[in-house]
């Protein structure tokens, strides 16, 4: 029985290649698999017949854009993930899900063989094959980019050698994979890190020195989930879209840092992702507010964690199988409502509002109505200080050694 082969397919130069190119290598059949998680651009039908008119035996494609939402980017938002404090994890969400569907493919279609378009230099090889061993073992992988130094200039001759149905022609100087959570580029003039970003590779964003009123909005949450804007129900596809659009125009979102790959170089990145970070600012403001202190320090720790493991692809793991049970509970308080000023490239909040807030305004008011006694604060902090004061005792009765 011939092997068969499932490809995570986007429909671009380089997988579309890959499917003639698997099938001389491996000798399987090729099933493409191409999963929309908000990413635009063309026709779905387009794509799979691409697949189709390029020799896939079979080619499906998955919206899989409100599952995406609810499923990956939700606790994301719940988690405050912001890997090295600025990146909200644009590609390193997608690819579980992915995983996921390629998984389901291969069971559907009897395929043994997974095969994906990463190179060696990248995290996405690890988050595409870590996730892939975690649940289904039993599947070989292929990276053709990888395990066959495939390269750019032989897709193009390649595609050109059997004649497929696609334009080989243009190229952009960048790398570009964008999803309803962002958009990041890379390459290019970019690997010059002295170089700024030209206005024309956003995509997402309007430029925010351009002169615009600001953008008032408010999101409700309940339970960490956001489920309002201006007094709107939507779910959380329809808020991340409503708020890249109105956040995209007042330029928010944009980021350019260095960051440090899970292979242990460091990579320049270009991202812009709107609604991602004024959802996220929204939400840790609300925690402010509803978040006992300790509990707050703590999930500062986790929410760091939570997000480098996703970066590294360890989406499928005990570690965040369990941090997610702790972010569930630490959410339960995290309801209510936040406004803000969408402008200038920036989601400033101007104002909080719950019904399980912590915030006592008789308690941290220094007007008429102050109810704090301040009689109990002289003895807290002098046993507050005592152990230091010890210790600083101790020490210059020994000298200080």
């Amino acid at each position: 029985m011939t092997e068969r082969v499932v490809l995570a397919y986007s429909g671009g130069l380089d997988t579309s290649v890959a499917i003639p190119y698997l099938a001389e290598q491996t000798g399987a059949e090729v099933i493409a698999v191409a999963v929309d998680v908000g990413q635009g651009g063309e026709d779905l039908d387009v794509i799979r017949q691409r697949a189709v008119d390029c020799g896939a035996v079979e080619a499906e494609v998955v919206d899989a854009r409100d599952e995406f939402a609810a499923g990956y980017c939700l606790p994301a938002i719940r988690a405050n993930a912001l890997y090295m404090d600025r990146y909200p994890l644009v590609s390193a969400l997608s690819r579980p899900l992915i995983v996921k569907h390629l998984v389901a493919a291969a069971r559907a279609h009897g395929g043994t063989i997974v095969s994906h378009g990463c190179t060696g230099k990248g995290n996405d090889q690890v988050r595409f094959e870590v996730g892939l061993g975690a649940l289904a073992p039993d599947l070989k992988i292929v990276a053709p980019a990888r395990d066959f130094a495939w390269t750019r200039d032989k897709a193009i001759a390649f595609a050109e050698e059997k004649g497929l149905p696609i334009d080989v022609s243009a190229r952009s100087p960048y790398s570009i994979d964008q999803n309803l959570w962002g958009r990041a580029v890379e390459t290019g003039f970019l690997e010059d890190i002295w170089n700024g970003p030209l206005e024309e590779l956003y995509s997402y964003t309007g430029d925010p020195a351009e002169p615009r009123d600001a953008d008032e909005v408010v999101i409700t949450f309940d339970a960490g989930v956001p489920v309002a804007i201006d007094g709107e129900t939507v779910t959380p596809y329809q808020a991340i879209l409503e708020l890249n659009r109105r956040a995209g125009e007042q330029g928010v979102g944009r980021l350019d840092m260095v960051e440090d790959r899970l292979v242990g170089i460091k990579s320049r990145e270009v991202y812009e992702a709107p609604g991602a970070i004024t959802l996220i600012t929204a939400h840790q403001e609300l925690e402010a507010v509803t978040v006992e202190r300790d509990l707050a320090r703590f999930k500062r720790s986790v929410d760091q964690r939570w997000a480098e493991l996703v970066y590294d692809g360890l989406w499928f793991s005990p570690l965040k199988d369990s941090l997610d049970a702790f972010i569930d509970d630490a959410q339960r308080h995290v309801s209510g409502e936040v406004r803000l000023s969408l402008h200038g490239g920036r989601a400033t909040v101007t104002g909080r509002r719950s019904e399980a807030s912590l915030y006592d305004f008789g308690l941290a008011t220094y007007d008429t109505g102050d109810t704090f006694d301040q009689s109990l604060a002289k003895g807290f902090v002098q046993l507050w200080g005592l152990p230091s004061r010890m210790a600083a005792a101790r020490d210059a009765r020994l000298g200080g050694a």
